[in-house]
């Protein structure tokens, strides 16, 4: 069991810092951060949420009265500490885009259309051995207005909360082979190749459902030299 918080994978997260991701320049810190101790309410609650999932919440392609427009897809994997362990009984949630690449919020006015039998959000917990699973649709690319023709690649946001509010993590998902990573300074973002290598899903055909969903494995690594990177270090 690891006793000592490993500092060296602070590494595979993103810089605060990011040029070329132009809203990084007004968000990142310029003095150093100053450490806040947690007390013991911090540290061990509230439990945040976790009450409230319902059963089929993970299931983003059943919400509505008709089935949405796009490729289904089945988004699983297990939520792992530092020593490859399964971590109980996280939540996990999900939001993205349509499969046109446009989001349900009122700051999303690109020219797309909406699907009214999706939302783009679900939830679920973590089981005793750390798995997790969604059934969606996947996700288009879309312009983001970054810089000249930018758009990003398709992609779902993940958010993993522990036993205590202060646990959160948040991160993105990409898939295999998508043309658009060299061009994504949010990708990017994250210095180390490897670890950029660790937030793109792979392709499951063992869990692959026949003639209805083909299938991805992510597995969220929470720290440790093979951690996640995560967008909120």
């Amino acid at each position: 069991m690891t006793f000592i918080y490993p500092v060296d994978s602070n590494k595979a997260h993103p810089l605060p810092l990011s040029p070329e991701y132009k809203s990084s320049i007004k968000r990142a810190p310029n003095k150093p951060l100053i450490p806040m101790r947690h007390t013991l309410s911090e540290l061990t609650g509230p439990v945040y949420g976790h009450e409230t999932v319902r059963e089929g919440d993970n299931d983003l392609t059943t919400q509505h009265s008709g089935e949405p427009i796009g490729e289904r897809i089945i988004v699983h994997g297990h939520v792992l500490d530092e020593d490859g362990r399964g971590v109980p009984n996280s939540l996990v949630e999900i939001w993205q885009a349509n499969s046109c690449g446009r989001y349900v919020h009122v700051r999303d006015q690109h020219p797309a259309p909406l699907d009214p039998n999706f939302t783009g959000a679900g939830r679920t917990q973590s089981d005793a051995a750390g798995y997790y699973r969604f059934v969606t649709i996947k996700p288009g690319a879309y312009p983001w207005g970054n810089h000249h023709n930018a758009w990003r690649p398709a992609h779902i946001h993940l958010s993993v909360f522990g036993h205590s509010f202060v646990t959160r993590l948040v991160t993105q998902m990409y898939f295999p082979a998508d043309p658009l990573f060299p061009f994504d300074p949010i990708f990017n973002s994250v210095p180390d190749e490897k670890a950029r290598a660790r937030m793109v899903s792979s392709f499951d055909l063992e869990n692959t459902q026949p003639e209805w969903a083909l299938c991805y494995r992510f597995n969220i690594v929470l720290r440790g030299k093979n951690a996640t990177p995560m967008e909120n270090h």
